[in-house]
């Protein structure tokens, strides 16, 4: 797995009409009723400005955790690593979309496929976690 890093452009916006009610997939509203003001995307998904890139997945060794190929993540530097998140790591000058897994000495970026094995962090190894996902956005159709 491979991804395209992009840096995330903020200063510009963007604003969609923004329905302010709860989307029901069941029985329809009218929902012109419920528009409110402008909704930026940036607004909602970049709390970090200076520090969030977007990246497309490329591949599909995340796709069990919903990380699909072709889809935009979300990326944020200035954020700690915590127990099961996204990570775009970076081993040998390579991105890598994986969860990080620790075991005594031992670090193993995890994929979310059971097609994919586990990939083992040597000692020799440049490795950096580089970011933390935190939005992962799909293509509808």
């Amino acid at each position: 797995m491979s991804l395209i890093i992009h840096s995330a452009e903020t200063l510009s916006k963007s604003g969609l009409p923004y329905v302010g009610h709860q989307v029901t997939a069941g029985f329809p509203s009218p929902a012109e009723d419920y528009l409110e003001n402008i909704l930026d995307l940036n607004e909602v998904v970049v709390k970090n400005p200076v520090s969030t890139f977007y990246g497309r997945v490329n591949g599909n060794s995340m796709k069990d955790a919903g990380a699909e190929d072709g889809d935009l993540l979300v990326i944020d530097k200035s954020l700690e690593y915590r127990d099961g998140a996204m990570a775009v790591c970076c081993i040998n000058g390579e991105f890598t979309l994986k969860r990080i897994m620790k075991s005594g000495n031992r670090v193993f970026l995890m994929p979310a496929n059971p097609e994919y094995e586990p990939i083992e962090v040597k000692e020799d190894d440049e490795f950096a976690v580089w970011g933390i996902v935190t939005y992962i956005v799909k293509k509808a159709f």
